[in-house]
């Protein structure tokens, strides 16, 4: 598959540097945690951080899987930090957040796929900073419906786990994940009656039609919230980018989703999963009885 080689204006940002920028990232190191705005080489990253907000990922910065579209190292990882949860917690206060997001890597030399760790996270972060909004990403933990709900138990606000790609490119983008298995997760997050959140990426190489059918078949599993933005190269080595998506492109996403019943569709360039936006802040608030 050939590479497009020319970045649009659009998807061209300035990194931050501001006071806050500065603040975030020093604490980052200074509590020693991983973010996905590092990792995964996110876009926003500047824009958030001088906002004082970051996406947090446990578990560690290396995956058991190999997604040929994400930055984050593919080996064997160390083992887990105990003492993670409390420092998430302390980045949480310290900041004063009132929303985090928590993501990590996936764990599949775990017997609960750290499942036992991700509910212990989200208990902490709220025992430090009772009102604050906590939003998951989780990892598909292999299908297993007892770690999904030792999630489920510790109450997250929103339930996240992303689609990523259309059904055909799953084989080969996503080795060791599983297109039925994530739309299974999709839905029971929703029998549980959780705010269900998935993300997917545009510009791999998929057509029209195979976004279209991905967006119906999400809304079809009674997700809330999906957010569709640009996928973009980490590095030479890792899957090219096909095309860069119209920005009208993105709109017609937004509004099938939107016809298809998903509550919350927000789709442009340089979305991604984490993205903060207010239509969903509102969203959340509005279902979990807080406005």
């Amino acid at each position: 598959m050939a590479k497009q080689r020319t970045k649009p204006d659009w998807l061209k940002v300035r990194i931050g540097h501001g006071p806050r920028y500065v603040r975030t990232a020093a604490l980052v190191k200074d509590l020693h945690l991983h973010t996905v705005c590092e990792e995964a080489q996110c876009p926003n990253q500047g824009a958030c951080w001088e906002h004082g907000r970051a996406t947090v990922m446990i578990l560690g910065d290396a995956c058991t899987r190999g997604c040929r579209f994400c930055a984050v190292r593919s080996e064997q990882p160390a083992a887990c930090d105990a003492d993670e949860p409390r420092r998430v917690a302390d980045a949480a206060a310290r900041m004063g957040l009132q929303d985090i997001v928590v993501t990590s890597v996936t764990r599949d030399d775990l017997p609960d796929g750290g499942a036992g760790l991700w509910a212990e996270t989200i208990r902490c972060v709220r025992s430090r900073v009772p009102d604050i909004a906590i939003e998951t990403l989780i990892p598909d933990f292999g299908g297993s419906e007892l770690a999904l709900e030792q999630v489920a138990q510790a109450d997250p606000a929103v339930f996240g786990h992303n689609m990523e790609t259309v059904a055909g490119f799953y084989s080969r983008v996503r080795p060791g994940a599983d297109y039925e298995r994530s739309l299974g997760i999709l839905a029971w997050g929703r029998r549980r009656g959780l705010i269900v959140k998935t993300g997917v990426m545009a510009g791999l190489g998929e057509t029209f039609g195979e976004m279209a059918a991905l967006i119906g078949a999400i809304a079809q599993t009674g997700c809330d919230i999906l957010y569709i933005g640009q996928y973009l190269q980490p590095s030479r080595s890792h899957w090219p980018v096909a095309r860069y998506v119209e920005p009208a492109e993105f709109d017609r996403y937004r509004d099938i989703g939107r016809r298809g019943g998903i509550k919350v569709v927000v789709s442009a360039p340089l979305v991604r999963s984490s993205y903060y936006t207010e239509e969903q802040a509102a969203y959340v608030a509005g279902k979990r009885g807080k406005v």
